[in-house]
């Protein structure tokens, strides 16, 4: 392991631009897990949260991820507590098109005048006069998806958007998005185990769309005692989650982790997963052990 950038080890793993001019780090923070339980209310330390985000940025994670409905709008507040004013290196990703109604509940809402209400309250909550990437959180099969990413254009039209992205799609749903607008990321669940947006991923590799991976780190029976992963881990002297993330590292050079925590320390093993470096034959290893 490199012992470069010894203070910002999210530095080690590398850039991206997204949408051709956000260049970030690709070791992300995803902020979902700052709230109370069921992803509902707020945090039962909340000193603890800004302590969370503020040593991400200190870690040298430059890109981080939240949505309206954490909370709902919970982690955005918490956000603008910890960090605002913003770096001018900092890109504050957020999301719009689910509503709650309580913990665990998750429902599409994709009606224009919705889209463009929560965007509004996310530039009010983040303390943003733009949206450095807006993602639709999830297509409304209710609605015609032109109408949903319409709406967002006129956004962005509108100086209030500078990117849009979109989130648990398939190919031939992001192609049919990318008839509509310029889409600049991609956020599917992905992860070591669960491989299905393989060939999303494929398709924004070969197409330079950022691929942001949520729930990256899903190690379960992979870093039992002895399991493929829990043997590499020590062989890195790392941890089989560090090992995960590597792993998707590696992967791609479009991937954007973004592991979430609501613990300091947990964050800190995260970032150092950015140093570890797989040979070729340790990748494949790791994947078919799948």
């Amino acid at each position: 392991m490199s012992q470069q950038n010894s203070s910002r080890p999210a530095e080690a793993s590398g850039s991206f631009a997204l949408g051709g001019d956000l260049t970030v780090n690709r070791l992300g923070y995803g902020a979902m897990q700052l709230t109370g339980p069921g992803i509902w209310g707020e945090p039962k330390d909340p000193a603890e949260a800004v302590r969370v985000l503020r040593r991400a940025v200190e870690l040298g994670i430059n890109f981080i991820d939240t949505a309206d409905s954490y909370g709902p709008f919970v982690s955005e507040r918490l956000i603008r507590e910890a960090l605002h004013p913003y770096a001018d290196d900092l890109l504050i990703a957020t999301k719009g098109g689910l509503t709650r109604s309580g913990p665990d509940d998750w429902r599409p809402v994709g009606r224009p005048e919705y889209l463009r209400q929560q965007a509004e309250l996310s530039l009010r909550h983040l303390g943003v006069e733009r949206i450095g990437l807006y993602q639709l959180h999830r297509i409304d099969e209710q609605v015609p998806l032109a109408d949903q990413l319409g709406e967002l254009v006129l956004l962005q039209q509108e100086g209030k958007i500078h990117h849009i992205g979109v989130s648990e799609v398939t190919v031939q749903q992001l192609k049919e998005a990318r008839t509509i607008t310029e889409i600049a990321s991609v956020q599917n669940l992905f992860n070591l185990a669960n491989r299905s947006a393989e060939d999303v991923l494929e398709y924004a590799e070969s197409e330079n769309i950022a691929f942001i991976p949520w729930f990256p780190i899903a190690t379960g029976e992979l870093a039992r005692s002895g399991g493929p992963l829990d043997a590499a881990a020590q062989r890195h002297g790392a941890s089989p989650s560090q090992l995960a993330l590597a792993w998707l590292l590696h992967r791609s050079p479009v991937m954007l982790p973004i592991p979430g925590t609501s613990r300091t320390a947990h964050l800190e093993e995260n970032a150092e997963a950015a140093r570890i470096t797989l040979t070729d034959d340790e990748f494949d290893a790791l994947a078919a052990a799948v």
